[in-house]
């Protein structure tokens, strides 16, 4: 189990250091605004900050 919690940190933060090149490199591409905007709002976690997880109910 901690190897799997591991796991998913790992591809938590390869996810948004992804969204993060992307986001970069659309911001530098002569896309139209409007496609820009698009592409940019439909990266997971692009700009999303990290929130705290929530405490699970007992």
């Amino acid at each position: 189990m901690i190897l799997v919690a591991v796991l998913a940190e790992l591809m938590e933060e390869y996810t948004v250091l992804l969204a993060r090149v992307l986001e970069h490199l659309f911001h530098s591409v002569p896309f139209p605004r409007r496609v820009r905007f698009l592409i940019l709002h439909s990266l997971p976690f692009a700009s999303s900050p990290r929130l705290a997880p929530v405490p699970p109910a007992y």
